[in-house]
This record gives C-alpha cells, structure tokens and sequence, in this order.
C-alpha cells in the first residue's frame, strides 16, 4: 500500500521538556492509525508538527510522498480542537459558512450531514445538539474538502458512552469510503476498537508500533519454552494459526487466531519435533498491556 505520511526522527523540544523524541512512523492507505499514549506523552504535539501548526526541533515528514505543501494540505482535512460554531445557527448554515472560508462546494454540504448522520436534524440550531452531535457536526465540517486524509486529536474527549459510540460508528463510516484516518487518543477501548494500526508514546518515545491486533489485544497469550527457541521461531512462522508472537529471553509470547488453543500449539511443535518445556496461558487485559509497554525500556 502506498504511505500517506512518513514521519522520520521527528523531535520538539520547548526548553528543558522533550516533547517528541526521534519519532519515526509510517501510515500507509486506508489505514485507521492510532497514536495512543496519557496525557503528555507527545501525540497532539506530532499531530500539530505534521500539520504545520508546531515548529519542528528535528527531524522530516512528508505527505504523500512529497515535502509539506499547499497541494498537499489540501488532501488533508484536520479536527485538533472543536471548531466555533454560531450557536443559534442550523447545522446546515454553520457548514455553509465554513465552506465559504474554505472554498468548498456548498453543495457538499448536504452529502457530509448525510454521513455523519446529520441530515434529519441540519435544520436545527446548534446549541440544541448534544456534545455527541456537536462533535459529528465537526467531523463533517472536516469533510467538507473531501479530504484523502481525516487528522483527528481526541475525537472522543468529553462524550458520554453514547457519544463516544457515534463518533466511533462514524470513524468507521468514513474510513469505509476509503479515507485515511489518523487519531490520537488515550482511550485504550477506543484505539482498540477503531483502528488497524498503532503507536504508542510515552514521554515523547515510541514504545511499539504496529498493528492493533500485534501490539493491543486482549486475548489470552501463550507463553512457551524450549530448548532451541530459533528453531520454534521458525515453526511459529509457518503455522498459520499463529496471530502473532515475539521471542522474550527465554521464552516466546504468541497469540492464536480465534477458534484455536494452547492444544494446536503444543500438537503442532510436537509434530514437528519439538518437545516444550514451557508452555502457559497467560491471560491479560489490555490495561496490563498497555502499562507493560511504557513502562519498558523507560
């Protein structure tokens, strides 16, 4: 797949605080990519310096393959804070005027109030709309250029279960039209959920990156041991029941696609010869997860 952003030892400093560190990323195409991390952990600040709104200390990016530019900034559409709306303005009008100062089409308008569910209600004002519609409305005003590329920085921050379930429908709807989606959140359920590749920070540093269900999962892990690990490396990369694993001193961490047990593992290397010495399920949340991740190496 083609990258839609390629970040390269990105670094800002403000005096003595380190607020990105050496960050290196790619998003590749209709991907969901989530930069995941507390508070302070540097995502707002990458989003801001990819989007041209933070200096950068350090380091390159591009979109699209090319260096940061008018053209390519018209691919992208961006939501770092909410916008202002005229509160005693209908949902339709509000998107009118903000089309007006974007150079939209009006006539998208209509089409981007269908998507994000608004089209029964663009005739209501918008101080009558929940935080979870205001939000929608947001999102659909970040459309109105339709963008390659929607740029999100806590999309869900402030929402109520409901809200933050519509926002999460929505994120999905968009990127089902075959949009790039990049996000950042601390919500571990809703980086789980949504997307299909993730960073994760911490104090400005990538802890792990890859895909959701290789780095985030809440399903049981397996631990297993022998005498000869590379040897079970290369059986582990054959067996097509096999999620994902990762070598961890002396043992390797693996987990199953869905309908498969510690029973397919510990068959499988037997037949091929390989008799475990080891071999625990370890049942994890993805808070422990998480915590376990930036926490290493730090």
């Amino acid at each position: 797949m083609a990258e839609v952003l390629d970040i390269n030892s990105l670094s800002k400093r403000y005096a003595a605080i380190q607020a990105v560190n050496q960050l290196s990323v790619k998003v590749e195409q209709g991907s969901i990519y989530g930069l995941l991390g507390p508070n302070g952990s540097g995502k707002t600040t990458t989003l801001g310096m990819v989007l041209d709104v933070i200096k950068t200390t350090a380091g390159t990016y591009s979109w699209f393959g090319q260096p940061s530019s008018r053209e390519t900034k018209r691919r992208v559409g961006a939501l770092l804070e909410t916008p202002n709306f005229y509160p005693y303005l209908t949902a339709q009008k509000n998107l009118e005027v903000i089309a007006d100062i974007k150079g939209a089409d009006k006539a998208n308008v209509n089409r981007v109030l269908q998507l994000v569910g608004l089209e029964s209600r663009k005739s209501s004002s918008f101080k009558g709309f929940s935080l979870g519609m205001k939000q929608r409305l947001a999102l659909a005003a970040t459309l109105l250029n339709d963008p390659e590329v929607l740029v999100l920085d806590e999309p869900t921050n402030g929402l109520d279960p409901e809200g933050i379930a519509e926002v999460r429908e929505l994120i999905l709807r968009i990127a089902s039209e075959g949009k790039t989606i990049i996000l950042a959140s601390h919500l571990l359920d809703e980086v789980e959920k949504v997307c299909t590749h993730v960073a994760v920070l911490q104090r400005g540093q990538l802890k792990a990156e890859g895909p959701v269900g290789a780095i985030l999962s809440a399903k049981d892990q397996i631990l297993i041991s022998a005498p000869n690990l590379p040897i079970v490396t290369e059986v582990l990369q054959r067996l097509p029941f096999i999620e994902a694993f990762k070598p961890e001193k002396d043992t390797v961490v693996l987990t199953l696609k869905d309908g498969y047990s510690s029973t397919d593992v510990n068959k499988a290397m037997f037949e091929a010869g390989i008799v475990l010495s080891q071999l625990v399920v370890r049942r994890k949340s993805l808070e422990a997860q998480f915590l376990e991740i930036i926490k290493s190496q730090s």
